[in-house]
């Protein structure tokens, strides 16, 4: 009987089996299994993608979660891809350390957030996954390991695909002459090779982290204050709630002001509360000790967690954008998707890294009708994202639930041009098959 899987977005799948490797040499028996006899390999961790990356269509799926180790080191971690994040920032912690990518997901695998070059809030100061990874470890489809540091360029050609003006994008591959290894294996949705180790960057503790929630009467209010705020030294997080969002939250946190329109989720890095007090409005809230700042981030991870909850109770997948634009068009394309889903009369939340001009819109049907016509608006806000110079995908990857999503910000010729890297590392296309692209 075939196993059934369901990752966070609630995207189902079926596999003939579930395999457990506990090393790399079990891992290369897998490969080399599915390789004499053409099985596809979907590669998992956390399964908490919302895209239905390590969700698989038939095949086997190989679990990375005995991959479990865990060493901290002055400035790096070396770091199995079963790992989760938490457990990393629990043990960096405990050295006087962090690491930078914080997506909203603590139990995220490593595997699976270099796989999508994940970023997260603090993305605003530090960027994505890819920024700070310093070596891999990779089990490649030829049965071959190879260890992949830092400076290793590609050994093969590769043509010059060109780039969104954003500050963040996970859209297929960012293909370059004399790219190095690391930059190709990171957000290539697991369709290259299978990481087994990875080395990654860690960053001294601040001294002081001082968190707030700031709230304003409108959006445009909301967009003059991240503007005025985008150079304050030590400005590491920029989050946005709209005004949905707050009605949503506003449920379980009952002081969030009846007045407020739109909200912003700060952290600043040995921050001064007394600039603040002068510039922010006079019903923000700050905080400086680790308690009241965990209560903030508790309070931008319950928006998440409230929506898919709301849409398990539907019986709705989420219709969710994870598109970005350039900072120059930030307020446009905010006002762009208010205005059209104010339109067709959906329930809707936006939230999400609005300093990286990166908002997450959340549809959440409450019919079939209201989730096909979110469906075709979801697609219409990434031509739109696209036309200003944007990208179909800042930070969760496309997986297969939005691999359709590809050629709109890229030609055929380009895409091509993908899939013969594709080709070369996995002749047979066993990997993650149906990520980024429909398998051949």
């Amino acid at each position: 009987m075939a196993a059934v899987f369901e990752d966070a977005s609630g995207f189902r799948g079926e596999a003939d089996r579930l395999i457990l490797p506990a090393s790399e040499a079990e891992l290369l028996e897998v490969i080399a299994a599915a390789s004499r006899d053409s099985i596809p390999l979907t590669m998992a961790g956390g399964r908490t993608g919302l895209t239905g990356g390590s969700v698989p269509q038939g095949g086997w799926s190989v679990s990375l979660e005995k991959f479990q180790r865990v060493e901290i080191c002055t400035g790096r971690a070396i770091v199995g891809p079963g790992v989760s994040l938490d457990v990393l920032q629990a043990a960096a912690a405990r050295t006087g350390q962090f690491y930078a990518p914080d997506p909203t997901e603590t139990t995220a695998s490593i595997g699976g957030t270099i796989a999508n070059n994940a970023s997260g809030s603090r993305s605003f100061r530090y960027g994505s996954t890819r920024w700070h990874v310093l070596r891999l470890r990779v089990a490649m489809m030829d049965e071959s390991v190879r260890d992949f540091r830092r400076g290793d360029k590609v050994d093969f050609d590769v043509p010059t695909l060109p780039l969104p003006n954003t500050t963040k994008n996970t859209a297929g591959y960012p293909l370059a002459p004399g790219m190095e290894w690391i930059d190709l294996f990171t957000g290539s949705e697991g369709t290259l090779g299978v990481v087994t180790e990875a080395e990654l960057h860690l960053l001294p503790k601040p001294a002081d982290v001082l968190a707030g929630v700031v709230f304003c009467v409108s959006d445009s209010a909301v967009l003059d204050v991240v503007d005025a705020w985008r150079e304050i030294p030590g400005l590491r997080m920029i989050e946005y709630f709209d005004r949905n969002s707050l009605k949503v939250l506003r449920a379980h946190y009952s002081e969030v002001p009846s007045h407020a329109g739109a909200a912003l989720l700060i952290e600043q890095e040995n921050g001064d509360i007394d600039f603040w007090a002068e510039h922010a409005p006079a019903d923000s809230w700050f905080a400086a000790s680790d308690q009241d700042r965990e209560r903030f981030r508790r309070f931008r991870h319950a928006l998440p967690e409230l929506v898919n909850d709301t849409m398990r109770r539907r019986g709705f997948l989420k219709l969710g954008s994870d598109y970005a634009v350039p900072l120059a068009r930030n307020r446009e394309m905010l006002a762009y998707y208010h205005a059209r889903l104010r339109e067709q009369s959906l329930d809707y939340v936006i939230f999400g890294h609005i300093g990286d001009a990166h908002v997450h819109v959340n549809i959440l049907p409450n019919s079939q009708t209201e989730f096909d016509a979110g469906q075709r608006l979801m697609l219409d806000f990434a031509r739109h994202a696209v036309a200003l110079g944007g990208t179909v995908s800042a930070e969760h990857g496309l997986g297969k639930r939005k691999a359709h999503l590809l050629p709109l910000q890229y030609t055929a010729d380009q895409i091509e041009s993908m899939k013969q890297v594709k080709r070369r590392l996995d002749p047979q296309w066993l990997l993650n098959r149906g990520n980024l692209f429909a398998p051949p």
